[in-house]
């Protein structure tokens, strides 16, 4: 989804669109250091980073994929997972908190969405769309575990040493890697098979509360 084109054909939706989104990419990276806090690594408050002020976290280039392709990404928040307490659970809990803030940023917009679907307001029910799909695409992407995205960081709890040093390795790599698949499309399956599963879970939750789940 490029964004970028709503400028041009509906820029008031474009405008409300764009601060909530970017803060969706914030808090993304506000819950990993949130997390972090809570397990005992307290490297994100040091250097600032458990704020939602955007000055501290926003990336050009990310903030310039998430309009042209409707993902992108803030400042990875650092985490110093060496002295998180209950190590495994601790990283396993860090690395899902940005996913699962998304996931709830999604939620809460669908909620609100099945809410107004007979209000007539076009506006609202677009916007809530857009931005529970895009906290969807976010939390599913970031899930993949290649390196550096959050899943790599799951995968890392449940490999032995050796497999974690090979996996670590093609950090530095990464971002490539995953632009190639990006373009090729071999991920495609794969992040419309996470972004299922997590729309799945969404209107589980949601049904008992709307009586009904149209998204």
């Amino acid at each position: 989804m490029g964004l970028i084109t709503l400028l041009f054909h509906e820029p008031l939706l474009f405008c409300l669109l764009v601060p909530i989104l970017l803060y969706s990419v914030i808090i993304h990276e506000v819950s990993h250091g949130a997390m972090a806090l809570l397990f005992g690594d307290d490297t994100a408050r040091r250097y600032g980073r458990l704020t939602l002020n955007p000055v501290s976290h926003i990336d050009p280039i990310g903030s310039i994929a998430l309009l042209l392709v409707g993902f992108g990404w803030a400042k990875p928040v650092p985490v110093n997972y060496a002295v998180l307490r209950n190590s495994r659970f601790g990283l396993i809990a860090v690395s899902l908190a940005g996913c699962a803030a998304n996931i709830l940023i999604a939620t809460i917009a669908i909620f609100l969405q099945q809410l107004t679907v007979n209000s007539g307001n076009d506006l609202l029910a677009s916007v809530l769309a857009i931005v529970a799909q895009i906290n969807i695409i976010l939390g599913a992407f970031n899930l993949i575990p290649i390196p550096p995205l959050d899943g790599s960081r799951i995968l890392t709890s449940f490999l032995p040493l050796d497999a974690q040093m090979r996996l670590a390795a093609i950090e530095p790599y990464g971002f490539i890697i995953i632009v190639v698949l990006l373009y090729t499309h071999v991920l495609t399956s794969v992040i419309s098979f996470i972004q299922n599963g997590i729309t799945g879970a969404i209107g589980l939750l949601l049904s008992p509360l709307t009586g009904r789940f149209h998204y």
